[in-house]
């Protein structure tokens, strides 16, 4: 085994060390991360917010933490995964951790581990709640990487729990259904705390396991529900209205779901974190999240999304239908292997007049040629050109365009950074 870097090291060996420190990517379990966890000595958050779900959950948590910031109070932020760099997975106080703070951290973890093997995760988990505490947070927001029930994020016993939708991804570690998903992913419930859902249509399996271990559930449009107006919008929930509020700056009919979501659950923190009407409509105006439905400017309109599963290309393509006229829509689309690839497809294809296939830098890509195939399946061999990255997709695709037409990167987080590390 490689020796550690050090806490002065640069980040990138750092980060290079915690891939290579266990075999598999992904190895679901609590009892080796708490175990690192209790070595450390780390104290739990003051206050946690715990956000899961198939999708949503990025933009729930960004909400939170926009909203909080603008009342005054100081956060910390752990999301996964991230565009372009690692700090983007911790933020502290609106602020993305520096290298030279992360490397510190993970040294410690490294210290506190000895023999027990953690995953590339698991290693930032603890590093991010190691820099929380460091930093003395008042609110820490945790977005759960996968499922829920064996995420490390769920060492930390949540004071209010999120989950923003339950639909099919990540199958082959949390089941084939919706009814096996839902029960992993409410397992971020706590007896006795609030518990959110923000799929209006719950499987029953999250419902009878909040119930069964006591948990305050409440579940979108049963509970608390938004009303979306021409040019604003309100909140209802078990505590009260909030009206006239602005849309959210994150563009996409269903951020209002997502935004609604994070004011039910700001309101049950009210108490402690009480929060203006004023500061949440600052919040919803200055949240920040890029790669959904993103738009970057100039023409021809470039838009960029990490839908990666069924239930978020659906979503995509209601937004692209909402967006307003473009002449061809051209596809810059690369995903990994272990994605329902052809739902994907069959989601955006009315939306597409062209594909650009590409692969992504990642031992779990699918093959341009096995998703030119898929494409070819659906009749849409004529419409469909293979590259070997997805600079080169895009690249291409900047060519092809007029000024009237629309580009749309999307398929995985890495095919959106692909197109953001591009200079402009």
């Amino acid at each position: 085994m490689s020796r550690s870097p050090g806490p002065a090291a640069p980040l990138g060996s750092w980060l290079d060390y915690i891939s290579a420190q266990h075999p598999a990517q992904i190895a679901l379990g609590l009892e080796r991360v708490r175990e690192v966890a209790g070595r450390m000595g780390l104290a739990p958050p003051g206050f946690a917010f715990t956000v899961g779900g198939t999708n949503g959950k990025g933009s729930t948590c960004a909400f939170l933490e926009s909203i909080l910031r603008e009342a005054g109070y100081r956060t910390g932020l752990y999301t996964s995964p991230h565009l372009l760099r690692y700090n983007e997975r911790v933020r502290i106080a609106g602020e993305e951790a520096g290298d030279a703070a992360l490397a510190r951290h993970f040294d410690r973890v490294e210290q506190a581990r000895e023999s027990t093997p953690l995953t590339y995760f698991e290693f930032g988990t603890l590093a991010a709640l190691a820099a929380f505490g460091e930093a003395n947070v008042d609110v820490a927001i945790l977005e759960v990487g996968l499922g829920g029930r064996l995420d490390a994020v769920n060492i930390v016993d949540a004071d209010c729990a999120v989950v923003s939708s339950i639909d099919l991804d990540h199958q082959a570690w949390l089941g084939n259904t919706r009814e096996a998903i839902g029960i992993e992913k409410a397992h971020i419930f706590r007896p006795g705390r609030p518990a959110l859902c923000g799929d209006a249509d719950p499987p029953r399996s999250l419902l009878l396991h909040a119930e069964s271990i006591g948990a305050n559930l409440q579940v979108m449009g049963r509970d608390f529900r938004a009303f979306v107006h021409e040019r604003q919008w309100d909140f209802e929930g078990r505590r009260g209205a909030k009206r006239a509020l602005p849309p959210p700056a994150l563009r996409g009919p269903w951020q209002f779901g997502n935004a609604a979501l994070a004011l039910a659950a700001l309101d049950e923190a009210t108490q402690r974190f009480p929060v203006s009407l004023g500061e949440i409509r600052r919040g919803l105006t200055g949240v920040r999240l890029e790669g959904r439905l993103q738009v970057l400017p100039g023409r021809p309109t470039v838009v960029l999304d990490v839908a990666h599963n069924p239930q978020a290309a659906r979503a995509l393509a209601q937004g692209l239908g909402e967006m307003g006229y473009a002449g061809n829509t051209i596809a810059v689309f690369a995903m990994l292997a272990d994605k329902d690839i052809g739902a994907v497809v069959d989601a955006l294809s009315p939306r597409v007049d062209r594909w650009h296939v590409a692969t992504v830098a990642n031992e779990r890509a699918a093959t341009v040629s096995a998703v030119a195939a898929i494409l070819a399946a659906r009749g849409l061999a004529d419409r469909t050109r293979a590259f070997a990255t997805v600079p080169l997709a895009y690249e291409a695709a900047l060519r092809e365009a007029g000024p009237g037409d629309r580009i749309l990167a999307f398929g995985s987080f890495l095919t959106v950074a692909g197109v953001l590390e591009l200079p402009r």
